[in-house]
Protein backbone atom coordinates (compact mmCIF):
# COMPACT_ATOMS: atom_id res chain seq x y z
CA UNK A 1 0.00 0.00 0.00
CA UNK A 2 1.33 4.15 -0.99
CA UNK A 3 -0.22 6.27 1.22
CA UNK A 4 -2.17 8.91 -0.46
CA UNK A 5 -3.46 11.98 1.60
CA UNK A 6 -3.55 15.29 -0.53
CA UNK A 7 -6.72 16.43 1.34
CA UNK A 8 -9.05 16.44 4.62
CA UNK A 9 -11.84 15.57 2.55
CA UNK A 10 -11.60 13.12 -0.11
CA UNK A 11 -13.44 9.82 -0.40
CA UNK A 12 -11.93 7.85 2.83
CA UNK A 13 -10.24 4.44 1.90
CA UNK A 14 -7.42 3.29 4.47
CA UNK A 15 -8.05 4.71 7.78
CA UNK A 16 -5.84 4.01 11.07
CA UNK A 17 -7.74 3.47 14.70
CA UNK A 18 -6.98 2.08 18.17
CA UNK A 19 -9.91 0.50 20.27
CA UNK A 20 -8.99 1.67 23.99
CA UNK A 21 -7.74 -1.37 25.92
CA UNK A 22 -6.09 -2.04 28.78
CA UNK A 23 -4.31 0.78 29.17
CA UNK A 24 -7.66 3.12 30.37
CA UNK A 25 -9.04 0.64 32.81
CA UNK A 26 -5.70 0.60 34.74
CA UNK A 27 -5.77 4.57 35.36
CA UNK A 28 -6.20 5.55 38.65
CA UNK A 29 -7.29 9.18 40.09
CA UNK A 30 -4.17 10.21 41.06
CA UNK A 31 -2.20 9.20 37.80
CA UNK A 32 -4.96 11.75 35.86
CA UNK A 33 -2.90 14.63 35.08
CA UNK A 34 0.17 13.20 34.13
CA UNK A 35 -1.44 11.55 31.52
CA UNK A 36 -3.47 14.04 30.33
CA UNK A 37 -6.84 13.04 31.46
CA UNK A 38 -10.03 14.92 33.22
CA UNK A 39 -11.56 11.62 34.38
CA UNK A 40 -11.38 8.29 34.51
CA UNK A 41 -13.01 6.48 31.62
CA UNK A 42 -15.61 3.60 31.89
CA UNK A 43 -13.53 1.03 29.45
CA UNK A 44 -16.08 -1.79 28.91
CA UNK A 45 -18.60 1.20 27.27
CA UNK A 46 -15.82 3.26 26.19
CA UNK A 47 -14.99 0.37 23.63
CA UNK A 48 -18.77 0.18 22.81
CA UNK A 49 -18.95 3.42 21.67
CA UNK A 50 -15.14 2.82 19.61
CA UNK A 51 -16.51 -0.36 18.12
CA UNK A 52 -19.76 1.55 16.58
CA UNK A 53 -17.31 4.34 15.48
CA UNK A 54 -15.27 1.96 13.42
CA UNK A 55 -18.47 0.52 12.08
CA UNK A 56 -19.42 4.00 11.12
CA UNK A 57 -15.76 4.33 9.26
CA UNK A 58 -16.58 0.95 7.07
CA UNK A 59 -19.66 2.50 5.50
CA UNK A 60 -17.23 4.44 3.58
CA UNK A 61 -13.93 3.21 4.12
CA UNK A 62 -11.90 -0.09 2.56
CA UNK A 63 -10.06 -0.85 5.12
CA UNK A 64 -9.83 -0.42 9.12
CA UNK A 65 -6.78 -1.13 10.23
CA UNK A 66 -6.11 -1.33 14.03
CA UNK A 67 -2.66 -0.22 14.71
CA UNK A 68 -1.68 -2.67 17.43
CA UNK A 69 -2.19 -5.45 14.66
CA UNK A 70 -0.03 -3.76 12.77
CA UNK A 71 2.53 -2.86 15.07
CA UNK A 72 2.40 -6.79 16.24
CA UNK A 73 3.16 -8.09 12.38
CA UNK A 74 6.09 -6.21 12.94
CA UNK A 75 7.06 -7.48 16.03
CA UNK A 76 6.64 -11.59 14.41
CA UNK A 77 9.99 -10.88 13.24
CA UNK A 78 12.57 -11.73 15.63
CA UNK A 79 15.38 -8.80 13.87
CA UNK A 80 12.60 -6.27 14.00
CA UNK A 81 11.37 -6.59 17.52
CA UNK A 82 14.44 -6.40 19.11
CA UNK A 83 15.68 -3.77 16.68
CA UNK A 84 11.87 -1.95 17.69
CA UNK A 85 12.25 -2.74 21.90
CA UNK A 86 16.60 -1.38 21.54
CA UNK A 87 15.45 1.44 19.92
CA UNK A 88 12.34 2.57 22.61
CA UNK A 89 14.72 1.53 25.53
CA UNK A 90 17.85 3.80 24.19
CA UNK A 91 15.56 6.49 23.17
CA UNK A 92 12.92 6.53 26.14
CA UNK A 93 15.61 6.03 29.10
CA UNK A 94 14.14 2.60 30.15
CA UNK A 95 15.35 0.41 32.78
CA UNK A 96 17.95 -1.87 31.19
CA UNK A 97 16.04 -5.06 33.44
CA UNK A 98 13.36 -4.45 31.04
CA UNK A 99 14.65 -5.30 28.00
CA UNK A 100 14.85 -8.75 27.90
CA UNK A 101 10.94 -8.95 29.74
CA UNK A 102 9.84 -7.36 26.66
CA UNK A 103 11.85 -9.54 24.48
CA UNK A 104 11.17 -12.56 26.13
CA UNK A 105 7.35 -11.97 25.45
CA UNK A 106 5.44 -12.99 21.93
CA UNK A 107 4.35 -10.48 19.37
CA UNK A 108 0.90 -10.21 20.12
CA UNK A 109 1.24 -9.92 24.13
CA UNK A 110 4.40 -7.28 23.46
CA UNK A 111 2.13 -5.17 21.32
CA UNK A 112 -0.36 -4.90 23.89
CA UNK A 113 2.18 -4.68 26.88
CA UNK A 114 3.50 -1.45 24.84
CA UNK A 115 0.32 0.21 24.65
CA UNK A 116 -1.29 -1.59 27.81
CA UNK A 117 2.29 -1.12 30.15
CA UNK A 118 3.41 -3.73 32.66
CA UNK A 119 2.51 -3.68 35.78
CA UNK A 120 5.05 -4.33 38.99
CA UNK A 121 4.37 -6.87 40.58
CA UNK A 122 4.12 -5.52 43.92
CA UNK A 123 2.27 -2.24 42.85
CA UNK A 124 1.98 0.16 45.58
CA UNK A 125 -0.23 2.92 46.08
CA UNK A 126 1.98 5.99 46.56
CA UNK A 127 0.56 8.58 42.89
CA UNK A 128 3.02 7.61 41.13
CA UNK A 129 3.42 5.83 38.44
CA UNK A 130 6.51 4.31 39.12
CA UNK A 131 5.30 2.67 42.16
CA UNK A 132 2.71 0.86 39.75
CA UNK A 133 4.28 0.32 36.52
CA UNK A 134 7.37 -0.68 35.41
CA UNK A 135 6.10 0.44 31.96
CA UNK A 136 3.29 3.34 32.24
CA UNK A 137 -0.05 2.80 29.93
CA UNK A 138 -0.26 5.27 27.30
CA UNK A 139 -4.26 5.79 27.27
CA UNK A 140 -3.95 8.51 24.82
CA UNK A 141 -3.38 6.19 22.03
CA UNK A 142 -6.60 5.92 20.89
CA UNK A 143 -6.00 9.28 19.89
CA UNK A 144 -4.35 8.03 16.25
CA UNK A 145 -4.30 11.53 14.64
CA UNK A 146 -1.66 12.47 16.95
CA UNK A 147 1.66 10.00 17.03
CA UNK A 148 2.25 10.38 12.85
CA UNK A 149 0.75 12.57 10.33
CA UNK A 150 0.49 10.95 6.61
CA UNK A 151 1.26 13.53 3.63
CA UNK A 152 1.18 12.84 0.56
CA UNK A 153 2.68 9.58 0.44
CA UNK A 154 5.04 9.82 3.31
CA UNK A 155 4.62 10.43 7.16
CA UNK A 156 5.87 12.94 9.59
CA UNK A 157 6.33 11.09 13.05
CA UNK A 158 5.32 13.48 15.61
CA UNK A 159 7.33 14.49 18.77
CA UNK A 160 4.59 14.95 22.07
CA UNK A 161 4.97 17.81 23.59
CA UNK A 162 4.41 16.00 26.86
CA UNK A 163 6.29 12.98 28.92
CA UNK A 164 2.82 10.80 28.96
CA UNK A 165 2.82 10.71 25.24
CA UNK A 166 6.72 10.20 24.34
CA UNK A 167 5.96 6.78 23.48
CA UNK A 168 3.28 6.85 21.04
CA UNK A 169 5.31 7.85 17.96
CA UNK A 170 7.94 5.55 18.25
CA UNK A 171 5.88 2.48 18.41
CA UNK A 172 3.66 4.04 15.59
CA UNK A 173 6.59 5.14 13.72
CA UNK A 174 7.99 1.41 13.54
CA UNK A 175 4.57 -0.20 12.61
CA UNK A 176 4.26 2.08 9.54
CA UNK A 177 7.94 1.89 8.66
CA UNK A 178 8.42 -2.10 9.58
CA UNK A 179 5.38 -3.19 8.42
CA UNK A 180 5.66 -4.79 5.14
CA UNK A 181 2.23 -4.08 3.92
CA UNK A 182 3.37 -0.82 3.53
CA UNK A 183 5.25 0.90 0.12
CA UNK A 184 7.75 4.15 0.63
CA UNK A 185 10.08 5.39 -2.34
CA UNK A 186 13.06 5.78 0.18
CA UNK A 187 12.58 6.87 3.71
CA UNK A 188 8.95 6.54 5.10
CA UNK A 189 9.32 10.21 7.37
CA UNK A 190 9.82 13.64 5.88
CA UNK A 191 10.62 14.41 9.00
CA UNK A 192 10.95 12.28 12.49
CA UNK A 193 12.92 14.45 14.98
CA UNK A 194 12.25 13.47 18.42
CA UNK A 195 13.87 14.41 22.41
CA UNK A 196 12.86 13.56 25.27
CA UNK A 197 14.54 15.91 26.89
CA UNK A 198 12.20 18.05 28.64
CA UNK A 199 14.15 20.33 30.68
CA UNK A 200 14.32 23.96 29.87
CA UNK A 201 16.31 24.61 26.90
CA UNK A 202 19.69 26.63 27.17
CA UNK A 203 18.72 28.62 23.28
CA UNK A 204 16.22 28.41 20.99
CA UNK A 205 18.68 26.28 18.62
CA UNK A 206 18.32 23.52 21.90
CA UNK A 207 14.47 23.62 21.52
CA UNK A 208 12.75 20.24 21.78
CA UNK A 209 10.92 19.15 18.98
CA UNK A 210 7.26 19.60 19.34
CA UNK A 211 4.51 19.06 17.00
CA UNK A 212 1.46 17.03 17.10
CA UNK A 213 -1.09 15.49 14.10
CA UNK A 214 -4.31 17.15 15.16
CA UNK A 215 -2.15 20.46 14.74
CA UNK A 216 -1.65 19.53 10.93
CA UNK A 217 -4.29 19.69 8.05
CA UNK A 218 -3.69 19.20 4.87
CA UNK A 219 -5.89 20.99 3.03
CA UNK A 220 -4.16 20.75 -0.76
CA UNK A 221 -1.53 18.88 -1.98
CA UNK A 222 0.39 21.48 -2.00
CA UNK A 223 -0.60 23.55 1.07
CA UNK A 224 -0.81 22.90 5.04
CA UNK A 225 -2.29 24.22 7.39
CA UNK A 226 -0.33 23.96 10.64
CA UNK A 227 -1.22 25.12 14.44
CA UNK A 228 1.51 26.66 16.59
CA UNK A 229 -0.19 26.02 19.94
CA UNK A 230 0.36 24.19 23.47
CA UNK A 231 1.50 20.96 21.59
CA UNK A 232 3.76 22.60 18.40
CA UNK A 233 6.29 24.74 18.35
CA UNK A 234 6.97 27.39 16.17
CA UNK A 235 10.08 26.27 15.77
CA UNK A 236 9.44 22.60 15.04
CA UNK A 237 7.40 23.54 12.13
CA UNK A 238 10.19 25.56 10.85
CA UNK A 239 12.39 23.07 10.84
CA UNK A 240 9.70 21.10 9.47
CA UNK A 241 9.49 23.11 6.41
CA UNK A 242 13.15 22.75 5.48
CA UNK A 243 12.89 19.09 5.98
CA UNK A 244 9.75 18.82 3.45
CA UNK A 245 11.52 21.51 1.07
CA UNK A 246 15.02 19.27 1.29
CA UNK A 247 13.27 15.80 0.75
CA UNK A 248 11.32 17.34 -2.71
CA UNK A 249 7.74 17.32 -1.00
CA UNK A 250 4.96 18.93 -2.90
CA UNK A 251 4.37 20.94 -0.27
CA UNK A 252 4.58 24.18 -1.07
CA UNK A 253 3.21 26.60 1.40
CA UNK A 254 2.48 25.85 5.04
CA UNK A 255 -0.44 28.44 6.73
CA UNK A 256 0.58 28.27 10.43
CA UNK A 257 -2.16 29.73 12.75
CA UNK A 258 -1.49 30.56 16.47
CA UNK A 259 -3.83 29.27 19.21
CA UNK A 260 -3.63 29.94 22.68
CA UNK A 261 -1.55 27.69 24.76
CA UNK A 262 -4.47 26.38 26.51
CA UNK A 263 -6.01 23.19 27.26
CA UNK A 264 -9.01 23.84 25.73
CA UNK A 265 -7.42 24.79 22.32
CA UNK A 266 -4.89 22.06 22.65
CA UNK A 267 -5.05 21.07 18.57
CA UNK A 268 -5.99 23.72 15.93
CA UNK A 269 -8.12 20.76 14.82
CA UNK A 270 -10.44 21.36 18.14
CA UNK A 271 -11.14 24.58 16.49
CA UNK A 272 -11.03 24.47 12.84
CA UNK A 273 -11.95 21.47 10.61
CA UNK A 274 -12.63 21.78 6.66
CA UNK A 275 -15.78 19.33 6.14
CA UNK A 276 -16.30 19.69 2.06
CA UNK A 277 -15.25 21.91 -0.92
CA UNK A 278 -16.19 24.80 -0.23
CA UNK A 279 -17.30 24.35 4.26
CA UNK A 280 -15.52 24.57 7.42
CA UNK A 281 -16.52 23.96 10.81
CA UNK A 282 -15.00 26.01 13.37
CA UNK A 283 -14.90 28.05 16.53
CA UNK A 284 -15.37 31.14 15.55
CA UNK A 285 -14.21 33.64 18.17
CA UNK A 286 -10.95 32.50 17.11
CA UNK A 287 -10.88 31.44 13.79
CA UNK A 288 -13.17 34.37 12.52
CA UNK A 289 -11.99 38.04 11.47
CA UNK A 290 -12.34 40.57 14.41
CA UNK A 291 -13.31 37.13 16.82
CA UNK A 292 -12.60 38.18 20.55
CA UNK A 293 -9.96 35.55 20.14
CA UNK A 294 -8.83 35.89 16.84
CA UNK A 295 -5.73 33.59 16.37
CA UNK A 296 -2.64 35.64 14.34
CA UNK A 297 -1.63 33.98 10.67
CA UNK A 298 1.05 33.73 8.88
CA UNK A 299 2.73 31.58 5.95
CA UNK A 300 5.51 30.15 5.40
CA UNK A 301 6.56 30.29 1.25
CA UNK A 302 8.68 27.30 0.42
CA UNK A 303 8.88 27.88 -3.07
CA UNK A 304 11.93 30.64 -2.10
CA UNK A 305 15.72 30.35 -2.30
CA UNK A 306 15.11 30.84 1.90
CA UNK A 307 12.25 30.11 3.12
CA UNK A 308 10.15 33.41 4.11
CA UNK A 309 7.28 33.81 6.78
CA UNK A 310 5.05 36.66 6.19
CA UNK A 311 1.69 37.61 8.14
CA UNK A 312 -1.74 37.02 6.95
CA UNK A 313 -5.14 38.92 7.92
CA UNK A 314 -6.73 35.94 8.86
CA UNK A 315 -7.16 32.26 8.43
CA UNK A 316 -10.54 31.89 5.63
CA UNK A 317 -9.07 35.49 4.25
CA UNK A 318 -5.48 33.53 3.71
CA UNK A 319 -7.16 30.59 2.26
CA UNK A 320 -8.96 32.34 -0.40
CA UNK A 321 -6.04 34.01 -1.56
CA UNK A 322 -4.86 30.63 -2.35
CA UNK A 323 -7.95 29.45 -3.91
CA UNK A 324 -9.83 27.75 -1.01
CA UNK A 325 -13.02 29.44 -0.24
CA UNK A 326 -14.25 28.24 2.61
CA UNK A 327 -17.67 29.34 4.07
CA UNK A 328 -17.80 28.95 8.03
CA UNK A 329 -20.02 27.18 9.77
CA UNK A 330 -20.16 27.68 13.64
CA UNK A 331 -19.46 25.31 16.08
CA UNK A 332 -22.10 25.77 18.72
CA UNK A 333 -24.40 28.04 16.63
CA UNK A 334 -24.09 31.62 17.32
CA UNK A 335 -24.40 31.96 21.22
CA UNK A 336 -21.35 32.66 22.47
CA UNK A 337 -21.96 30.35 25.47
CA UNK A 338 -22.82 27.28 23.50
CA UNK A 339 -19.93 28.13 21.34
CA UNK A 340 -17.74 27.98 24.14
CA UNK A 341 -19.47 24.55 25.46
CA UNK A 342 -19.80 22.91 22.46
CA UNK A 343 -15.77 23.84 21.44
CA UNK A 344 -15.03 22.26 25.24
CA UNK A 345 -16.62 19.18 23.84
CA UNK A 346 -14.95 19.12 20.79
CA UNK A 347 -18.11 19.98 18.31
CA UNK A 348 -15.58 21.49 15.77
CA UNK A 349 -13.66 18.31 15.54
CA UNK A 350 -15.33 16.73 12.33
CA UNK A 351 -14.03 14.04 10.05
CA UNK A 352 -15.16 14.09 6.84
CA UNK A 353 -15.78 10.36 5.22
CA UNK A 354 -16.01 12.39 2.13
CA UNK A 355 -17.20 15.60 0.81
CA UNK A 356 -20.13 16.81 2.99
CA UNK A 357 -20.26 13.19 4.78
CA UNK A 358 -19.12 13.80 8.65
CA UNK A 359 -18.45 12.33 11.49
CA UNK A 360 -19.97 14.20 14.74
CA UNK A 361 -20.49 13.52 18.69
CA UNK A 362 -24.29 13.60 19.35
CA UNK A 363 -23.33 15.89 22.55
CA UNK A 364 -22.87 18.77 20.32
CA UNK A 365 -26.49 19.64 19.52
CA UNK A 366 -26.43 23.41 18.64
CA UNK A 367 -23.06 22.29 15.88
CA UNK A 368 -26.08 20.18 14.73
CA UNK A 369 -28.65 22.81 14.47
CA UNK A 370 -26.02 24.70 12.36
CA UNK A 371 -25.60 22.05 10.21
CA UNK A 372 -29.37 21.45 9.40
CA UNK A 373 -29.14 25.15 8.47
CA UNK A 374 -27.04 24.54 5.64
CA UNK A 375 -28.71 21.57 4.42
CA UNK A 376 -27.10 18.55 6.19
CA UNK A 377 -29.17 15.87 7.26
CA UNK A 378 -28.43 14.65 10.52
CA UNK A 379 -27.99 10.96 10.89
CA UNK A 380 -27.65 9.08 14.45
CA UNK A 381 -25.70 6.33 14.79
CA UNK A 382 -28.35 4.08 15.63
CA UNK A 383 -30.29 4.74 12.32
CA UNK A 384 -27.73 3.56 10.45
CA UNK A 385 -26.31 0.51 11.94
CA UNK A 386 -29.48 -0.56 12.39
CA UNK A 387 -30.54 -0.03 8.57
CA UNK A 388 -33.29 2.34 9.49
CA UNK A 389 -31.37 5.58 7.00
CA UNK A 390 -29.00 4.52 4.33
CA UNK A 391 -26.05 7.19 2.75
CA UNK A 392 -26.67 7.87 -0.82
CA UNK A 393 -23.03 8.18 -1.57
CA UNK A 394 -24.04 8.32 -5.14
CA UNK A 395 -25.82 11.52 -4.73
CA UNK A 396 -22.53 13.87 -4.55
CA UNK A 397 -25.29 16.76 -3.54
CA UNK A 398 -26.21 15.09 -0.20
CA UNK A 399 -24.56 16.20 2.80
CA UNK A 400 -24.80 14.37 5.72
CA UNK A 401 -23.75 14.81 9.73
CA UNK A 402 -23.37 11.72 11.22
CA UNK A 403 -23.89 11.42 15.24
CA UNK A 404 -21.29 9.55 17.17
CA UNK A 405 -23.34 8.29 20.49
CA UNK A 406 -20.05 9.52 23.27
CA UNK A 407 -20.68 9.60 26.68
CA UNK A 408 -17.36 8.45 27.51
CA UNK A 409 -15.40 8.53 24.52
CA UNK A 410 -16.05 12.49 24.93
CA UNK A 411 -14.93 12.81 28.43
CA UNK A 412 -11.11 11.73 27.20
CA UNK A 413 -11.29 15.59 25.53
CA UNK A 414 -10.68 14.46 21.65
CA UNK A 415 -13.20 14.11 18.58
CA UNK A 416 -13.58 12.10 15.86
CA UNK A 417 -10.96 13.24 13.75
CA UNK A 418 -8.71 13.15 16.84
CA UNK A 419 -9.46 9.48 16.72
CA UNK A 420 -8.46 8.54 13.30
CA UNK A 421 -5.15 8.65 10.99
CA UNK A 422 -6.12 8.33 7.41
CA UNK A 423 -3.15 7.10 5.08
CA UNK A 424 -5.48 6.50 1.88
CA UNK A 425 -7.87 9.48 0.68
CA UNK A 426 -9.36 8.98 -2.69
CA UNK A 427 -8.34 12.04 -5.06
CA UNK A 428 -10.50 15.42 -5.29
CA UNK A 429 -12.43 15.82 -8.53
Amino acid sequence: MRLQIHSEIGKLETVVIHQPGKEIDRMVPAMMQNLLFDDILFGARAREEHRRFQQLLRFVAQEVLEIQDLLEEVLLDDDRKEMVLESLVSELHLSAELLPVLLEMPAEKLAAALIEGVERESPEISGTLDSLFALPPIPNYFFQRDPAIAVGDRLIRASMATPARSREPLISGAAFAHNSRFSFDGDPFWFQEFSTEFSRPVSFARMRPTIEGGDVLVLREDLLVIGYSERTEKITIERLAEALRKGKSHVKRILVVAIPPARSYMHLDTVFTQINHHECLCYAPMILAGGAEEADVYVADLTKREITWTTEADLLTALRHRKIDLEPLLCGGKDPIDQQREQWTDGANAFALAPGIILLYDRNTRTCDELTRHGYQVITDDELLLGRRELELWKPSKKYAILLTSTELSRARGGPRCMTMPLVRAPLS
